[in-house]
């Protein structure tokens, strides 16, 4: 009976087995791993398990991007240090990134994934937690202090010592007495938090996308890594919506009378529930993790490649070690002979000129992006005078849609075209270079300043010089005002007054966000016509010029996204592609590893540190130090952020050209009889044919004998 049911699974089974291995195995082991497959271990399960766990991490760090704007003002940072925040999550990669993608491959990859799943978890809730260990958020203004000062329904700003209020709201960073309060430095947590989350990430990418590589259909991976990354944006849109949810909310909401609050989501000083995205976040991570705790260490290959021998991620398949593979990759090693086995492995990765060639274009441009995502809200924020709420769901709702079909679309013509390596060449960096060439028009649909007395413009409404800081004038000469405080309001005239004491008010009515001043004395210097001397709280909203530019902003934003996207997964699939197959999932590891070091941390900073710049209002902490910047210079800020974004792109685009020139010699130069291909000069990335190719490319010296999947 047991050589009856050992008969009817030797056809299955034999693209498993080496033929010299026992029938009682594959009766035993065989009958239970279809069931399995059947039930819930199938590549479909894992796709769909790993484009969940893709919508969670990527989720979580749209959460970061657009909060990051909220953390720098409830933190009181500059951009730089925002910028080293937001780069801890590469740190956290960075750890671990080189030895996950190495050693991935040989132990139970979708558990490594789930305890990734859950550690981002912990990282997500831990980036949450100094709120609820700090205080009240306290923002400046000096409407509180002169209430405190004179309890009468009308306040006259211009009378009041505001000197002296700042004296005793904000001690001055020489006073002795000064001590920083503990929740000055509660962002390193949120640093060591998302560097948590980082590290957790880190399995996810390399371990998924090699374990769906070595089991499916070579002409399907690229449709499922398109299916994937496509699933992924999900994750992005989605972030983006509950980041302008939050940012709507007050920080302190539920614990603080709204009706006190005397600042509105267009105020620079506004902080949204920035904290409250990060737990949500949190718990969609930890229920990712829980489908891999079930799935299996390997699958059976497709029936289509029963004649291919695996390659050396797939020595793995068989729980009892086969005994030719065995001896090479599964055989216990020493730590020592392991390690020297990893450092062989990275130099020859890493000297594939082709590989090292690819970076280098492909890291100037991450570089570009990382920068312009961190700092995009912001951007609109004091660009357009948009809210940090309507910048995400623009964001969210536009241009993210348009990269998820982009993306798709490329995984379709990748599929249809059978492009190899010179063909995803053209097609990624050229859609690329297209896309680029449409994101400078954004140089052309910029605003001006916003109109501020004594920052952008002298009292009498005429510009003044970039840096020019001017705020007292003979209008104020009368007033005690202090000019290290921020308070803007707007006059009739269009024009804000950084306080109301600099405004020249000699009264006022109304309390909270209602409170308005009058006989404001240097609103009547501008000319102002109507004769209204009033001012209200908050700044004044740029022209509705400036709102038909962020429409114009917002369109080429879409199409340009949707021409790099499109050209994202034939460029992707060059990373792994060109390497020996046994090598293919530390390629991805070292791409990943290359970008997080030389771009995911660095690029947040010097963009941050570069914006910093163009800053011409700073916050004040509490003992007097610089806190978050309350207005920048738009022109600057435009022709730094959009400058260095389209600096770091366009050379790139030569180093393709190099890429591009350097694979096609090296094709021309090996392959003879282009007749695989439909006669096309290509390298094809399907088949016994690709192997050798990509051998060819790698400058290595083994012929390798087994077809590549």
């Amino acid at each position: 009976m047991k050589m009856e049911i050992g008969s009817d699974n030797v056809d299955d089974s034999i693209q498993e087995a080496e033929p010299t291995q026992p029938l009682d195995d594959g009766a035993i082991s065989q009958p239970a791993v279809k069931k399995k497959t059947s039930c819930c271990t199938g590549l479909k399960v894992f796709l769909a398990a790993l484009s969940f766990t893709y919508l969670s991490k990527t989720l979580s760090g749209i959460i970061m991007k657009s909060s990051i704007t909220q953390i720098e003002r409830r933190f009181d940072i500059p951009s730089s240090i925002a910028g080293l925040i937001d780069g801890s999550f590469e740190m956290g990669n960075l750890l671990v990134i080189a030895f996950v993608s190495y050693y991935g491959a040989k132990i139970h990859r979708p558990k490594a994934i789930a305890l990734g799943c859950f550690i981002m978890s912990a990282g997500s809730i831990l980036t949450a937690m100094p709120h609820f260990f700090m205080g009240y958020y306290k923002y400046e203004t000096t409407l509180t202090a002169m209430s405190s000062v004179n309890s009468t329904s009308s306040i006259n700003p211009c009378l009041v010592d505001q000197k002296d209020i700042g004296v005793s709201e904000t001690l001055i960073e020489s006073d002795p007495g000064c001590k920083k309060e503990a929740s000055s430095y509660m962002w390193i947590y949120v640093f060591l938090g998302n560097m948590l989350r980082g590290i957790g990430e880190t399995p996810i990418a390399p371990l998924g996308i090699s374990y769906l590589d070595d089991f499916a259909k070579e002409e399907d991976a690229p449709l499922y890594i398109a299916i994937l990354h496509t699933i992924a944006m999900i994750g992005p849109m989605l972030g983006f919506l509950l980041g302008s949810l939050c940012a709507r909310l007050y920080v302190d909401i539920g614990f603080v009378d709204l009706g006190s609050i005397t600042i509105t989501p267009r105020d620079s000083r506004w902080v949204g529930a920035w904290w409250l995205g990060f737990i949500i976040a949190g718990v969609i991570a930890l229920i990712s993790a829980i489908p891999f705790c079930f799935l299996p260490k390997s699958l059976k290959k497709p029936n289509e490649e029963s004649n291919d021998k695996t390659s050396s991620d797939l020595s793995n398949i068989k729980e009892d070690n086969s005994g030719k593979h065995s001896s090479i990759k599964q055989k216990p090693m020493k730590s020592l002979a392991t390690l020297k086995d990893f450092f062989i492995s990275v130099k020859a990765v890493l000297g594939n000129r082709i590989y090292v060639v690819f970076l280098c274009s492909v890291l100037l441009q991450f570089n570009s992006f990382v920068g312009f995502l961190t700092y995009k809200p912001k951007y609109m924020e004091q660009q357009y005078g948009q809210s940090a709420s309507k910048s995400n769901i623009v964001t969210g709702l536009t241009s993210l849609p348009a990269v998820a079909i982009g993306i798709f679309l490329g995984g379709l013509l990748m599929k249809k075209y059978k492009w190899g390596l010179v063909g995803a060449t053209k097609f990624g960096f050229g859609i690329s270079f297209f896309a680029f060439l449409i994101g400078l028009l954004q140089f052309f649909v910029g605003c001006e300043n916003h109109v501020v007395a004594g920052l952008t413009v002298s009292y009498d409404g005429t510009p003044v010089a970039y840096g020019e800081n001017t705020v007292f004038s003979s209008c104020n000469s009368d007033c005690k005002c202090a000019s290290n405080q921020w308070d803007p309001v707007c006059g009739d005239n269009g024009i804000t007054y950084i306080t109301a004491c600099l405004a020249g008010c000699k009264a006022s009515t109304g309390h909270g966000k209602n409170t308005v001043f009058h006989n404001c004395s240097c609103t009547e210097v501008a000319g102002l016509l109507s004769g209204n001397t009033s001012v209200t709280l908050g700044h004044c909203p740029k022209s509705d010029d400036c709102s038909r530019k962020f429409i114009y902003y917002t369109v080429i934003q879409v199409i340009s996204a949707f021409f790099y996207a499109l050209g994202g997964t034939p460029t992707y699939m060059i990373t792994f592609r060109c390497v020996q197959p046994e090598l293919k999932s530390l390629a991805v590891g070292l791409h990943v590893l290359i970008m997080r070091a030389l771009a995911g941390i660095p690029a947040p900073v010097y963009f941050g540190a570069l914006i910093d710049r163009t800053c011409l209002k700073w916050g004040r902490g509490s003992c007097g130090q610089r806190g978050a910047c309350r207005i920048y210079d738009s022109n600057a800020y435009r022709k730094a952020y959009l400058g260095l974004t389209a600096g770091l792109r366009a050379p790139s685009y030569l180093i393709a050209l190099l890429f591009f020139l350097m694979v096609k010699k090296h094709y021309q130069a090996k392959d003879s009889k282009p007749t695989e291909n439909g006669g096309k000069e290509d390298i094809p990335m399907n088949g016994e044919t690709n192997s050798k190719s990509c051998e060819y490319l790698s400058g290595s010296s083994d012929a390798e004998k087994e077809s590549y999947i």
